[in-house]
């Protein structure tokens, strides 16, 4: 069976105010991006210097940094679906020593796909005043998608780097781009693309 991906619409160039905008680096940890991890998506690595730059604009902008950390207990039902990874407190569960967080940048534990979901980043997000959020990080058609989607339906605006996502599959990267720019009316661009003002 062959499947045609519908045109995914990018934008060369996405204006955003540096005050209303925030960057969300979503799972970069070990056992995701590097080479040793439990379930390395091997995209990935590609993906850090680009992300890397993004985060040097934000933080020379003062735009407010996310992170958000799969994190799991030992006995996580998660653990049927998926081989254990990111268990709290292990190597794995660690962001990439490439992509640390500074001292003020949040890191929201999570414990399933989405960053929202029963973790405070809403809550922070409001408070730091955020409007639009520029996604990145890996899986894309996991917690990059859901994390996106639910950032959408909480009517922040979504902006995602096509070049700093990563995915285990090119299907899984197009289905990803697909469902942001379709169902939550996000904006594709490249992380480049991304101006700050």
């Amino acid at each position: 069976m062959t499947v045609e991906v519908p045109e995914i619409p990018r934008q060369d160039r996405v204006e955003l105010p540096a005050a209303e905008t925030a960057l969300v680096v979503v799972d970069m940890q070990n056992d995701f991006a590097h080479p040793e991890g439990a379930l390395f998506v091997p995209e990935a690595a590609k993906t850090i210097p680009v992300i890397a730059g993004l985060l040097e604009r934000f933080r020379e902008k003062g735009a407010p940094v996310f992170f958000t950390q799969d994190w799991h207990e030992e006995d996580d039902p998660e653990f049927r679906i998926w081989p254990r990874h990111a268990v709290a407190g292990s190597w794995g569960a660690e962001i990439v020593a490439e992509l640390a967080p500074r001292p003020g940048e949040r890191v929201i534990k999570k414990l399933r796909y989405d960053g929202f979901y029963g973790t405070p980043l809403e809550h922070l997000l409001r408070l730091a005043g955020v409007r639009r959020l520029v996604v990145t990080g890996t899986v894309a058609n996991i917690c990059v998608l859901h994390t996106a989607g639910s950032a959408a339906l909480r009517w922040f605006e979504v902006v995602l780097p096509e070049d700093a996502t990563s995915a285990l599959t090119p299907f899984d990267l197009a289905a990803a781009l697909r469902q942001v720019t379709f169902l939550y009316q996000g904006k594709v661009t490249t992380a480049d693309g991304v101006r700050l003002s």
